[in-house]
């Protein structure tokens, strides 16, 4: 089993910046690829960013690329993503998970506010 807890969210105005964590827990060497995706309300959950288990390979959806960072701690197996310049279209719910994603994996999340 694997356990995923984000945190970091909150309330920010838009241009503000916020970091995410994830932190794994469990059967962390079964994942290889960590990702970040989102769920805005009345919207279907969609992909944000991802990174290779050694942090050499990124990808990022085209609606983030250049204001949003994912890293990762191997050692504290803790997953980033560092949001900055955000939008009110950056406003969701953000949840981390393997990538490609595992239904079992889903945690809670943590809320992402944007402010106009």
């Amino acid at each position: 089993q694997v356990q995923l807890v984000e945190s970091g969210g909150g309330l920010v105005q838009a241009g503000g910046s916020l970091r995410l964590s994830c932190a794994a827990s469990g059967r962390t060497f079964s994942i290889r690829t960590m990702g970040w995706f989102r769920q805005a309300p009345g919207k279907e959950r969609e992909f944000v960013a991802a990174i290779s288990w050694s942090g050499d390979i990124t990808y990022a959806a085209d609606s983030v690329k250049g204001r949003f960072t994912i890293s990762r701690d191997n050692a504290k197996n803790t997953v980033y993503l560092q949001m900055n310049s955000l939008r009110p279209e950056d406003t969701a719910v953000y949840y981390c998970n393997a990538d490609p994603p595992v239904q079992a994996f889903w945690g809670q999340g943590t809320q992402v506010t944007v402010s106009s």
